[in-house]
């Protein structure tokens, strides 16, 4: 059933979105001004790299319909990621977000060590997100001056096709779909030159939902709330550079303890420091150096996963 929703909504984006190029060609010269939408997030909603805002994607303001697409690359010392994800904005209220992430996973070979679980040598795991967001008070732009954020709450549906791990995942006793539900206040001080967001997200996903979600006993399974936080300063109208700080629930790690592998399934919080640059109001390109902690530190020698992350968005 949840296949079928995702194509579904799938067709629906890329109906609206069809409608959305042509509103857009037709108000060519409105618009939000650059980068005050946020770029897209490797879950596919607007914001920064590594968490949602409460901003609307799209260069849509109030009565226009509008969309980005984006393409990203994340990679460290032992793993990869790429990201394809679209989303609309319709009338600055409501954002709909669809993203595809395919994380290669070659280490987790090693985990065939442990116990027959059959883990291919080129491990994939794939992760579907379906998103919606919407705006439900403030506006980031025209409160500018005032006291008042914008506010934004917001869900992401994932589903993992873990492929040759899905026999891990049923060690660990995870679910292979999880929705995390979350809220975002974000406020822009143009004076300043300052945009501050602060996100908390209720969650039961392990590694963003790439381990699937929730735990086996003596592991965590239930939801907790994790904060994250983000921080941008506009050099000009073109360039913005910030960072990035997402606390992570380490649910897996007392089953794995449990069952003598010590800390090995160990999740570690996210970080980044990024500069978005904005050419263009159709354009955008975000470069930052991350520091995913500890991804499964059993099988990497408890190495810390940074590296680089490239992203390049179209948007109308």
């Amino acid at each position: 059933m949840t296949q079928t929703l995702f194509r579904l909504f799938r067709l629906s984006l890329l109906t609206l979105a069809a409608c959305g190029l042509c509103a857009s060609v037709a108000q060519a010269e409105t618009g939000k001004l650059l980068l005050t939408g946020g770029v897209s997030s490797i879950d596919g909603a607007a914001g920064g790299g590594l968490t949602p805002w409460a901003v609307i994607g799209s260069n849509a303001t109030e009565g226009q319909v509008g969309g980005t697409a984006a393409l990203t690359r994340v990679s460290t010392q032992d793993y990869g990621l790429t990201v394809a994800s679209a989303a609309l904005g319709w009338h600055d209220r409501v954002e709909l977000s669809l993203a595809r992430q395919d994380f290669g996973a070659s280490p987790a070979y090693q985990l065939n060590g442990i116990a027959p679980f059959g883990v291919a040598p080129d491990a994939h795991i794939k992760l579907d997100i379906i998103g919606l967001k919407v705006r439900v008070a403030g506006e980031a732009v025209l409160d500018s001056d005032r006291w008042m954020p914008q506010i934004a709450v917001g869900l992401e549906h994932k589903r993992v096709r873990p492929g040759s791990i899905g026999s891990v995942l049923d060690f660990l006793g995870s679910k292979r779909e999880g929705t995390d539900l979350y809220v975002s206040a974000t406020k822009l001080l143009l004076g300043q030159g300052l945009l501050l967001n602060a996100t908390l997200r209720s969650t039961k996903a392990n590694q963003n939902g790439l381990l699937g979600f929730g735990s086996g006993t003596p592991g965590k399974n239930g939801r907790s709330l994790q904060p994250e936080f983000s921080a941008a300063c506009l050099l000009s109208s073109q360039f913005a550079v910030g960072a990035e700080y997402r606390f992570k629930p380490n649910k897996l790690e007392a089953l794995g303890a449990a069952a003598g592998l010590g800390p090995a399934l160990r999740e570690d919080d996210w970080k980044d420091i990024f500069v978005a640059w904005a050419p263009t109001k159709h354009f955008s390109l975000t470069l930052a150096y991350v520091d995913l902690g500890r991804i499964v530190p059993g099988i990497t020698a408890s190495r810390r996963q940074t590296g680089g992350y490239l992203s390049a968005q179209v948007t109308f």
